[in-house]
C-alpha cells in the first residue's frame, strides 16, 4: 500500500491546528476548553490525543455556519 492509498481517520495535533490554519497552541487552548472535538487514545501519562477528520470538518462546518471564529 502506498502513502497516497492511505485513508486519513484523524490528525495528530500538529497537523490538525496547520489543516485548521490556527497555532497549536491556539489548538491546545480550544481542545482544553472542550470546543474542539478530541479522541484521547492509550493509557499512563502518555496518552496521544488525536483529531478525527471528520468530526474537525462538522466543527469547522457549523462555526462557519454561525459566522463566528474560535
Amino acid at each position: 500500500m502506498t502513502p497516497d492509498n492511505i485513508l486519513t481517520l484523524a490528525l495528530r495535533p500538529r497537523e490538525a491546528a496547520k489543516a485548521l490554519n490556527i497555532s497549536p497552541r491556539l489548538l491546545w487552548q480550544l481542545t482544553k476548553d472542550g470546543h474542539v472535538p478530541c479522541v484521547r487514545v492509550g493509557s499512563g501519562k502518555r496518552k496521544a490525543v488525536l483529531y478525527p477528520v471528520d468530526a474537525l470538518q462538522q466543527w469547522l462546518g457549523a462555526r462557519a455556519a454561525k459566522g463566528g471564529g474560535a
